[in-house]
This record gives C-alpha cells, structure tokens and sequence, in this order.
C-alpha cells in the first residue's frame, strides 16, 4: 500500500494506525469527521474484523456514522452513550500547548460535545498540522441562520479590540448557498491570521448573541499522533509530558482503504 499512497496520505494512515492501538475491547469511543479521521474509522475496521473488537462509536457527523457503519463499527448516539472512554479525531492546526482549532469539515459543534464528554482525547494529524501560533487556518464559528449577518458584524466589531491580526470573516458556502452543519446552521470563518490568546478569545466569542460555538478547543486535547510520510510516528502525551517515536511497517493486504 505504501505505494499507492502519497506522503500525505501515508502520514495521515500511520497516524491513525497509531492512534487505534489507544482503543480498548469494551470502550466507548468518539469518531471525528474529516480525512484523517476517516483513516481511524477504517483502521477500526480492521480491528473489529481481524482481532474481534468489540467497542461502540459515537460519531461525530451523519458522514462519520455512514463510514463506521459500513466498516462494522456498532455505532449509538451520545445519549444513549452518556459518556465515552476516548474520542479520537483530526485537526487543522494545534500549538505546542495542544490547542486546536476544528471545524474545517463543518463538524465542528458535535466534535466538541463528543470530546468533551470522553475521559480522552486523542488528536491525530500529520506534520503540517502543527504551527507556533494558531490562526493561520480560518477560525469556524457556527452561528445560527436567523440574523447571520448581524452575528457576523458583531463579530467584527468584537475582533477589532481582540489581540489578532486579520478581522475579516466570510460565510462559509456550499456551492451557490450557504453551508448547513448536521444541526442546521451556518458557520462564519474568521481569517485572524494570528491568535495571541485563544483561550480568551474563545470565551468572548461565546458571549455573542447568535454564536452556537467556535472551533477553539481548549484544554481539551491529551495526546496527540503525528504521522510522517516515511512511516514514523511521534505521540505527544501533555498530561504525562512524554514524547515518544516509533515507525508503522505496512504492506499492501486487503486494500483497506481503496474507497476513501
């Protein structure tokens, strides 16, 4: 398989090989949504079916919960879960203290429920995932559809005494409408180029009528994977402050990722 895969994509396979191996028979796991993400589903997969794991998913996405269903993962809802043992997911950029921001697959308000309701998190990335300061990526906020446009000039206008460098924002879009998230509303993307306190920056978006939630996840993340075009693999653990490498050997087998 090794390959048939780009340096990206063989990055983002490691990484979520790596990343499994933190599941347990009997857990309750958080999926997230997005391209790395979709690797972890499917190397899930593979465990189900090759060593007989027994685990149950809480996805986060309608597109998340569709992939693990076809893979064999038994999947139930967060209610019906309460709370969950990890939850493993993606990023678009996370800093030295593991602060993320999420939400450039427009899942943004789930992934949070999901992760903050789990004992663990487990971030898994590839090398261009990490950056000094966050803000190079556009920030999502999900915003409620009733008066965007004045959620959107208040956020401006909030952003104008905030310590970044850009305040402009755009409503993300879907060809010629507007994006809609599984719960129905839209997400504003704030090109700041450079957060200087995402924690206090996360807390004063919050507080803006129309606000639903915003991709800064804080306090959060406790282990993040980072997988290498050549197959290494470095786990960051901030709670225990170790940092360990190790390499993936892979062969071509059963094409497990032929479809993504």
């Amino acid at each position: 398989m090794s390959g048939e895969l780009s340096p990206i994509d063989t990055a983002k396979f490691v990484a979520a090989k790596r990343a499994v191996d933190f599941v347990e028979d009997g857990m309750r796991v958080g999926l997230g949504t997005g391209s790395t993400a979709a690797w972890m589903v499917r190397c899930l997969g593979e465990r189900i079916r090759e060593e007989g794991l027994k685990i149950t998913g809480v996805p986060t996405s309608t597109r998340t919960a569709e992939l693990a269903r076809q893979v064999g993962v038994n999947v139930t809802s967060l209610d019906e879960a309460r709370w969950l043992d990890l939850t493993i997911d993606g990023t678009d950029e996370y800093d030295a203290d593991l602060c993320l921001i999420k939400g450039g697959g427009g899942a943004l308000l789930q992934e949070k429920i999901v992760a903050t309701a789990s004992d663990q998190m487990v971030v898994i990335a590839d090398p261009t995932k990490q950056v000094e300061h966050l803000g190079a990526f556009p920030l999502p906020v999900e915003v409620i559809p009733f008066g965007w446009q004045t959620t959107k000039a208040l956020l401006e206008e909030m952003l104008v005494g905030m310590d970044v460098l850009g305040q402009r924002s755009t409503l993300r879009m879907n060809g010629e409408a507007a994006f809609v998230t599984d719960e129905g509303n839209h997400i504003l993307d704030l090109h700041l180029q450079r957060i200087a306190n995402p924690r206090h920056l996360s807390l004063v978006l919050n507080q803006i009528p129309g606000v639903v939630e915003n991709g800064l996840f804080i306090d959060i993340c406790d282990v993040v994977v980072i997988g290498h075009g050549d197959g290494r693999v470095e786990v960051t653990d901030i709670n225990e402050g170790t940092h360990e490498e190790d390499r993936i050997e892979f062969v071509d087998t059963d094409n497990l990722f032929a479809d993504i």
